[in-house]
């Protein structure tokens, strides 16, 4: 998937789990002051990309997530190698 699609696909899961207008959604949209999620929400959204993914966040990335583009970042950083 390439960053632009997983882009879109991070953006319309958003919108569904959080009720939000997909238009303004950005790269740089601050999950917290922008989009107003709080910490309850955020795990909530950490325990649904792994549920869609089969992959878990590392703590430490999970972290340091702060706008729409860090989760696009995070998962393109779990995606496995090609050889």
């Amino acid at each position: 998937m390439s960053g632009d699609e997983l882009q879109t696909w991070v953006i319309d899961l958003l919108a569904d789990m959080f009720e939000l207008d997909k238009a303004s959604l950005t790269a740089e949209s601050n999950l917290y002051d922008d989009l107003d999620i709080d910490s309850i929400d955020a795990v909530d959204l950490a325990v649904k990309l792994k549920q869609l993914t089969g992959k878990r966040l590392q703590p430490e990335v999970f972290k340091t997530i702060r706008t729409i583009g860090d989760v696009v970042d995070a998962l393109a950083g779990m995606a496995e190698p090609v050889a």
